[in-house]
């Protein structure tokens, strides 16, 4: 990368953190569906934890970790 480069990036990496931290942010995305929270987990997920923890003590000799 040449000259000042590396600066401009880090600047704008710096303001686009700035931005999405703003409550005026968090507010408009609060209303879009994709970034609603869910009160439960979904249940696809509940199972593929179960099967990734399961698939883990396996590979663990049998021992559980938590």
């Amino acid at each position: 990368m040449s000259g000042n480069g590396g600066e401009r990036r880090a600047k704008l990496a710096k303001d686009i953190r700035r931005q999405l931290g703003t409550e005026a942010t968090k507010r408009f995305l609060r209303t879009l569906p994709a970034f609603r929270l869910e009160k439960e987990m979904p249940k696809r997920l509940t199972d593929l934890l179960d099967r990734l923890e399961g698939a883990e003590a396996d590979k663990m000799g049998g021992q559980r970790h938590r």
